[in-house]
């Protein structure tokens, strides 16, 4: 019996068409870098490529094929693994800028702070003997002042009591007064004055700094006066006769008598 040679749609794909179709995939692998040198050797050992005349015809084995895929599979893997190191690298970044910005913050509010407490303590003021009142008030007349009146106020005390600083300031007499026994006289932060009167002993020295509240002397009975107590004079400079109301300025600085 004869057979016939199947023609038209049914008829199965030559050789040529097979291998046309498997050409224009390894060229399109080729040039996407997919086929490089991993390729070459098992092409090479094929069977020469038979020649149509027009298109070469080259024949794949699936081994060669499966290492391309290999290939390719490792090039997106590696892809994938260096953005995902990148993205891990900005992260990390992004996180020491948030960290830098927030130690920032935390610098510049403690510094802050700090220069709050230290304006709050210069302008704290204290009384002069913690408890005590005043015996003898301020202009008090009388000829037991060579002014004629009293300049200062006189503050109920026994002697050898601690004598405090009633704010911050710069000393500027430490030592004998004459009149005023052994006194000390302090620059205040404010630019007013203050002086402590007829101390039995003076613990500080002039261009001392000296806080609210620290200790300067003991009240005494030196100098001119008829018993231990302190003098306290509040002045707008060193200079005797400058004198302020000694109450009235420690009341203004928030000093309850």
């Amino acid at each position: 019996m004869a057979f016939t040679r199947a023609t038209g749609k049914h008829r199965r794909p030559g050789r040529i068409h097979r291998g046309t179709a498997r050409a224009a995939g390894v060229a399109a692998l080729t040039g996407s870098g997919v086929v490089g040198s991993l390729a070459a050797p098992a092409l090479a050992a094929e069977p020469a490529a038979a020649q149509t005349g027009i298109t070469p015809v080259i024949t794949l084995g699936d081994t060669v094929a499966d290492r391309i895929d290999a290939q390719a599979a490792a090039q997106h893997e590696a892809a994938r693994e260096a953005a995902e190191a990148e993205a891990r690298k900005a992260a990390e970044e992004a996180a020491r800028e948030k960290a830098a910005k927030e130690a920032k913050k935390a610098r510049a509010e403690k510094e802050r702070a700090a220069r709050e407490a230290e304006r709050e303590r210069l302008n704290a003021f204290v009384s002069p003997i913690p408890g005590s009142y005043v015996s003898t008030g301020y202009k008090t007349g009388g000829a037991v002042w060579s002014s004629g009146s009293h300049t200062g106020v006189d503050f109920h005390a026994a002697n050898g009591t601690p004598v405090q600083s009633v704010g911050a300031g710069t000393v500027v007499e430490a030592g004998w007064g004459g009149a005023y026994g052994n006194q000390v006289v302090i620059k205040m932060h404010d630019g007013t004055y203050t002086q402590y009167g007829h101390l039995s002993s003076v613990n500080v020295s002039a261009g001392q700094q000296v806080a609210p509240g620290q200790q300067i002397g003991l009240s005494g009975s030196t100098g001119n006066v008829t018993g231990a107590h302190l003098h306290f004079e509040a002045r707008t400079s060193a200079d005797y006769g400058s004198d302020l109301d000694p109450v009235a300025y420690l009341r203004a600085h928030g000093v309850s008598l």
